[in-house]
């Protein structure tokens, strides 16, 4: 199962030189045509895969990394503390605070370790961003607005309506005391 560390993936600079070297031998080619060979099919793989190969690179620092129990032992540390603020941040929503924040702070936390998060991450600023261009649309901001006045003004109808008929009545008596 992949959980977007990279572990295992990134050789040292001796290992793959040694890796390279072993290749050439075995196959009797140079490096420089191997390179040549590579070359076309790299320049079409290179651009759609870069990015999210750089992108599900573990933050661990390489000491953890090196030791596979060290490592597992950071993932389940991450996946904690990501957990523990997306649950305060789902807490947040109905409590005083800043919920939204929260949860995406802790899908960036998860990001760090694990590749599905990450990707989920990456969507959700695109759709946040599309959002927030779409809001800016002239036509959308002028039916916002006549939507949130129009509630407005019938919530301000209702309140009205209700203090004509009942008056202002405070469930607490104030003269006592």
């Amino acid at each position: 199962m992949h959980t977007g560390s990279d572990r295992g993936t990134n050789e040292s600079a001796t290992g793959a030189a040694a890796a390279e070297s072993t290749k050439e031998s075995a196959t009797g080619t140079t490096a420089h045509q191997a390179d040549a060979h590579t070359t076309a099919e790299a320049q079409t793989t290179d651009h759609a895969h870069a990015t999210d190969e750089a992108l599900h690179v573990s933050k661990a620092p390489a000491f953890i990394k090196a030791r596979r129990t060290l490592h597992l032992s950071w993932q389940v540390g991450v996946f904690v503390v990501g957990l523990a603020v997306i649950a305060a941040g789902v807490a947040m929503l109905v409590l005083p605070g800043p919920g939204w924040v929260a949860i995406f702070a802790g899908l960036a936390i998860w990001a760090t370790e694990f590749a599905w998060a990450h990707l989920v991450l990456r969507w959700t600023k695109r759709k946040v961003t599309e959002a927030a261009q779409k809001a800016l649309d002239p036509k959308v901001r002028r039916r916002n607005i006549i939507l949130t006045t129009t509630g407005l003004v019938i919530a301000g109808a209702l309140i009205g309506f209700y203090l004509w008929k009942y008056g202002l009545v405070l469930p607490w008596d104030l003269t006592d005391q």
